[in-house]
């Protein structure tokens, strides 16, 4: 998941246990918009493939879309503590730790032999991919909360680029061998690690702001001050965390569209692969060839394609426009809106059997996502306390993975009842996304979540 630049001194010599050189003049953001931008573009080249991939060993949908569950569970269990962890350490050593898991999980993906080594391949990198909300954190730390939506997008950006680059890398790799993209994702998280190390500076501002006169016995960790939502660290959700955090007006909500939002999501995007295979490319009745499963891998990849340039362009160009005419609450409310009929024209769209209609729905489904990505981590974040970004971001991060769990747990099940289920339960859940964040309270001439002055967010 930017042309933002950051305040003087965001980018002073961090004092981050991990070497490197720093140059104090550089934008944090758009060395980090490269950086997640190659992380999600690996990520990006296994969605086209996988399911297809799975299949080869005799995976029927619900064990395919377990797969997916796997890798979202230890991202669940994660991303709050590595959020945390980044609080505490710096969002540096995190990054560059988890680029590295994420190289050896993609390896590992495409040296598998069995369904097994596929699964033990997604739950590496589920870890690897668990610091989104460091990332998050990074943006948090290098924005006010009236460009923070706009700095949001850098992810969302990044989101979008991968999203075009990764699936077509993984459709055009993937006619060598569904194996192919797995090892080019390996060596794009290499690459990506070697830049980090170079180029991504410290951003926290109390390892900036930190003299090594003051700093305290070496390991220790810095107190938070009382109320904050900084806590010890664990994996999962922090239910101590949580309640604190819901305490502020909206997190409920916000959290909320996390979780739900992700589910409904989470369960259109498991099973389109599958969809597309089913309604497009029937089984002769042999079982699938290894050029039946090349094809649709290629199909499924042209709608990603199709989805992911407009994604771009959103989060990228229009996000920052669109947040200062309309303010986060309406781009969620609208957000929610697009995506929920988005999902219930998928069925309607495969009844007529044309496929150039269903890559017309792509730009539909990425305008929603791509106003509502960044804005809901945006007022999210404007509810916290400066040295608790990691933290929040991470507990959001972790109920949206908690979202890809749940979805994938059913999304097969449900597919291998009915093709079309998943997409017509997925848009009644995110039309009571639509309904929850309609309960935002907006304040006039205040910040959107603080209530502290500021301009207005809607």
């Amino acid at each position: 998941m930017s042309e933002l630049s950051v305040d003087e001194g965001t980018a002073k010599q961090p004092v981050a246990k991990m070497p490197g050189p720093q140059d104090p003049k550089r934008s944090p953001l758009g060395i980090l918009f490269l950086a997640v931008f190659l992380d999600l573009v690996g990520f990006g080249i296994l969605i086209p493939i996988q399911p297809f991939y799975a299949e080869l060993f005799g995976a029927r949908p619900a064990a395919i879309t377990l797969l997916s569950a796997s890798f979202s569970l230890v991202q669940f269990l994660f991303a709050p503590f590595l959020g945390r962890i980044s609080d505490s350490v710096g969002r540096r050593p995190i990054m560059l730790f988890t680029i590295a898991i994420n190289a050896v999980g993609y390896a590992l993906f495409g040296l598998a032999g069995s369904l097994p080594m596929l699964f033990l391949a997604r739950i590496t990198s589920g870890f690897g991919s668990a610091n989104i909300g460091t990332a998050q954190a990074i943006v948090a730390d290098s924005t006010t909360p009236e460009t923070r939506a706009k700095g949001m997008g850098i992810i969302g950006e990044a989101f979008g680029l991968g999203f075009i680059l990764g699936p077509a890398i993984g459709g055009l790799f993937g006619q060598y061998g569904l194996s192919v993209p797995a090892f080019v994702a390996a060596g794009l998280s290499t690459v990506n690690w070697f830049y980090a190390f170079f180029r991504l500076p410290e951003t926290h501002p109390a390892m900036k702001a930190e003299e090594p006169a003051a700093a305290g016995p070496v390991g220790s960790i810095p107190v938070s001050r009382p109320g904050s939502l900084r806590t010890r660290h664990h994996l999962g959700l922090s239910w101590h965390d949580l309640k604190n955090a819901v305490k502020h007006p909206n997190v409920s909500q916000l959290f909320w569209l996390y979780l739900v939002g992700t589910v409904a999501f989470s369960l259109m995007e498991q099973t389109l692969g599958l969809y597309i295979e089913r309604i497009w490319l029937p089984s002769t009745g042999t079982g699938s060839s290894t050029v039946h499963l090349r094809h649709a891998s290629a199909m499924t990849a042209y709608f990603l394609v199709v989805a992911g340039v407009t994604g771009a362009v959103v989060q990228g160009v229009l996000i920052g426009r669109l947040v200062r005419r309309f303010g986060e609450h309406r781009l969620v409310v609208a957000g929610t809106v697009l995506v929920g009929c988005t999902l219930v024209l998928i069925p309607i769209v495969a009844d007529i059997r044309v496929y150039a209609l269903l890559l017309a729905l792509g730009p539909i489904l990425a305008l929603g996502s791509g106003v509502l990505n960044p804005s809901i981590p945006s007022l999210l974040s404007q509810a916290t306390e400066s040295d608790a970004f990691g933290g929040v971001l991470g507990l959001g991060q972790s109920l949206s993975a908690l979202g890809r769990v749940v979805g994938p747990m059913f999304a097969g099940i449900l597919f291998e009842m009915n093709h079309e289920v998943p997409f017509y339960l997925g848009a009644a859940l995110m039309f009571t996304c639509s309904l929850v964040s309609l309960t935002i309270r907006i304040v006039p001439g205040r910040s959107v979540v603080t209530g502290e002055a500021g301009d207005t967010a809607d």
